[in-house]
């Protein structure tokens, strides 16, 4: 069994999506690796705030998160280029560091 690069800090950074109190579990996908549930919300709320301007801590959560996209099978349904391409900056920069990811990986 393996854990998806990340998958610890997920459990604490997808916590800002979420009510106090309530905890994301993990989850052992079919192929018996373990991914942080909560983590494409996060992405989507991280987005958001890249959008509105900040940077750091969030451009940092959203390389962690490049991993588990990629498990979950994100960048299968939108790919790379996509995410890319589009007009979308947030999106832009996950997709950049999904390629660079995918470029470390060759």
């Amino acid at each position: 069994m393996s854990t998806v690069i990340g998958t610890q800090e997920l459990s604490e950074i997808n916590q800002k999506v979420v009510q106090e109190g309530e905890v994301l579990p993990q989850v052992k996908l079919k192929d018996g690796s373990r991914v942080q549930t909560g983590t494409v919300a996060t992405m989507l709320h991280n987005i958001n705030l890249y959008n509105a301007g900040v940077r750091g801590a969030v451009e940092e959560e959203l390389i962690l998160a490049v991993p588990t996209l990629f498990k979950v099978g994100m960048f299968d349904l939108f790919s790379v280029e996509e995410w890319i391409n589009g007009s979308n900056a947030g999106r832009k920069f996950v997709g950049e560091k999904a390629k660079e990811f995918l470029d470390n990986q060759a």
